[in-house]
């Protein structure tokens, strides 16, 4: 955490500090909602709660582990995060977002647990390293666009990756990846409230069931820009993810729940 906290001030002040004493440029619109190109680069920094089953063709349905109270993986966690946005017009634009979160564990666990082909005993001194990621991206079309405010819905994917390791010196490991694709719907909002300042909301949500597969993502997202120079701004929101994905055939067969609420803080730059 601490390595990304120092690497998103060291970008601030960088680009901060050429432009400290330069006089504002006034250019009419804000850019946020104006500008072919967006781009914001920082940090996400979410408490987390997740559930995970791995099951077994030899040993039958593997136990549901929650991966903070079982098996002692931090509920807080902070990761890289970055956004792009690429108008197509006035009304079509093309947007990509991309996070990533890394967590570890270690705890000696109370009960059997059966993860995959390994079934750890109780009293065994288990370390499990987890990692998280979510590429997204959409085609949205703006249906009500002006120079200060847009509302419009678009068609985009979740590109979900999930990395599980449990592993003790008594029993051995086993591990599980995950590839989950989930299409969503999406609707969003943006308002500017003078030229330096505005507000962003996003909806993304889908529920399916295909063969053996079934899932089901929402997101929920909120931002508040502050752009005082003309290609140059800074940005704060708070997302919530939910995200329910289960396999009854395949390489992974088992279910996986998440659930990612906090804070994000970026660096911005548009023109």
């Amino acid at each position: 955490m601490r390595t990304i906290h120092c690497a998103v001030i060291g970008v601030s002040l960088s680009a901060w500090l050429p432009l400290a004493f330069a006089d504002d440029i006034p250019w009419g619109l804000n850019a946020a909602l104006n500008d072919p190109v967006w781009i914001a680069i920082g940090g996400y920094f979410p408490k987390t709660s997740t559930t995970m089953q791995k099951n077994s063709t030899q040993l039958g349905v593997g136990a549901s582990i929650d991966l903070q109270s079982t098996l002692g993986v931090s509920d807080r966690a902070d990761a890289p995060y970055a956004e792009a946005r690429f108008r197509l017009g006035e009304k079509w634009r093309i947007e990509a977002s991309y996070f990533r979160i890394s967590q570890t564990g270690n705890k000696t666990i109370d009960r059997d647990l059966q993860w995959g082909d390994v079934v750890f005993p109780v009293n065994a001194e288990v370390t499990s390293k987890v990692s998280f990621s979510d590429f997204r991206a959409a085609v949205d079309y703006s249906f009500y666009k002006t120079s200060d405010k847009e509302v419009g819905v678009g068609l985009g994917l979740h590109w979900l990756q999930y990395e599980a390791s449990l592993a003790s010196l008594r029993v051995g490991s086993d591990a599980a990846n995950v590839l989950a694709p989930l299409p969503v719907l999406s609707a969003y909002g943006q308002m500017a409230l003078n030229e330096q300042w505005s507000l962003g909301a996003r909806l993304d949500w889908l529920s399916l069931n295909v063969n053996q597969y079934s899932g089901g993502i929402s997101v929920i997202s909120v931002n508040v820009l502050y752009q005082p120079f003309r290609h140059l701004g800074f940005g704060a929101g708070y997302q919530f993810m939910s995200v329910e994905f289960q396999s009854t055939s395949g390489s992974f067969q088992g279910k996986y729940n998440q659930n990612l609420q906090g804070p994000a803080v970026f660096l911005t730059v548009s023109f």
